[in-house]
């Protein structure tokens, strides 16, 4: 037989086993080809080689892809939760804003009808009035109280539970008047000599009053009309806190800060209200105890006018009216807002004038968050 037919029989060699098919180009060559070339076809052998794996590739390309497009969605879905998480946050913190903004306002307005209800009553300032008792961080919502003692119901819009208010007024003519150093560029000596005492009093060194004096008198001095000499000229600074802008060391600011105060006009200091440091500082030839004198007999009963001061002093101590009061008009309003793990400062300057108190300046920040509470002038 010839070797090709041998091959599809078992254990005829060992090569792949091959499967026949019809062949039109061997049809004439076979042995036996009696019909005139169309006898039985002859196989032609192909190899039964194993099938390619197409189906476990495509199923392997589907689930990569499905993968992906998981991934895809949950990274799309995850960035739209965070935006919106976002949104909400910046909505939250500009509402809260906006409502801490209102709500000290409305304890500005406050603190201006006590001073305008003081105002109205007239005669002296002092510390046992009304507008110098401090108001302790309390609870919101135990002023915002409905008709009939009933607590204001608490909704989305006006969450108070966990709003906290505080506040102060204080006299600002208890203080010594920067601006009294100097007017119209001239230096002014009385003025002068009480910050040399209260400088003395601090253990400041002298040469920061010196540059004080000299940057205040130029900072009140006519804007020259060169452009040279107007850059380089000083700025008035509008608040106590600024002091560096004359060249006063952060130390020496802060050291000040208590005891000293910038206003628009030069202003007498109240003795009614003035801590020790001040008193010394401001009336000449007042020793220690008759600093403990005044204030022990203020507390006790306030002055009423000059000639009371002058009567407990003597005729030794110098009180004047151009550099010593009774009554005030300057007055600083201070009211701290605490929501939650957030506080918001803010301060305002008013001037009472009669019944009509009016706002000069208004600022937002944190003013010496350890010490601003602690009572309407601190310790005495």
């Amino acid at each position: 037989r010839p070797a090709h037919a041998r091959l599809g029989q078992p254990g005829a060699g060992r090569g792949p086993v091959m499967s026949p098919t019809v062949s039109r180009r061997t049809r004439s060559a076979l042995p036996g080809n009696t019909n005139g070339g169309l006898a039985t076809p002859v196989p032609r052998w192909q190899a039964r080689w194993p099938r390619p794996l197409g189906g476990h590739r495509e199923r392997g390309a589907a689930l990569l892809a499905a993968m992906l497009t998981v991934t895809l969605v949950a990274t799309f879905a995850a960035a739209a939760m965070w935006q919106q998480w976002r949104a909400v946050e910046i909505e939250t913190a500009e509402r809260g804003r906006v409502q801490s903004a209102w709500i000290l306002l409305g304890a500005l307005d406050w603190s201006r009808l006590i001073l305008r209800e003081d105002g109205r009553s007239g005669g002296a300032d002092h510390l046992a009035e009304p507008w110098a008792i401090p108001l302790e961080e309390a609870r919101l919502s135990t002023f915002l109280a409905a008709e009939g003692n009933v607590s204001q119901v608490d909704d989305a819009s006006t969450d108070t539970t966990e709003a906290f208010l505080s506040g102060q007024i204080t006299d600002m003519q208890g203080r010594l008047n920067i601006t009294n150093l100097a007017e119209g560029g001239q230096i002014q000596p009385v003025a002068l000599r009480q910050f040399t005492r209260l400088f003395e009093r601090l253990a400041l060194p002298a040469p920061q009053l010196d540059l004080l004096v000299q940057a205040l008198s130029a900072a009140q001095t006519p804007a020259p009309t060169t452009p040279a000499a107007a850059s380089e000229a000083a700025l008035m600074p509008p608040t106590v806190s600024q002091l560096g802008w004359l060249g006063l060391t952060p130390d020496t600011v802060a050291a000040l800060a208590p005891h000293v105060t910038l206003l628009p006009v030069r202003t007498p200091v109240n003795l009614n209200t003035a801590d020790m440091d001040v008193l010394l500082a401001a009336i000449d030839g007042l020793d220690m105890a008759s600093a403990q004198k005044i204030v022990q007999a203020r507390e006790a009963r306030h002055f009423r006018t000059l000639a009371d001061a002058r009567e407990l002093l003597g005729a030794s101590i110098d009180i004047n009216e151009s550099a010593h009061t009774v009554a005030s008009s300057y007055f600083e309003v201070r009211g701290r807002l605490r929501l939650g793990d957030a506080m918001v400062d803010e301060r305002s300057l008013v001037r009472k004038q009669g019944i009509d108190v009016t706002t000069l300046w208004r600022e937002r920040g944190a003013f010496d968050r350890e010490t601003t509470l602690q009572g309407p002038l601190g310790p005495r």
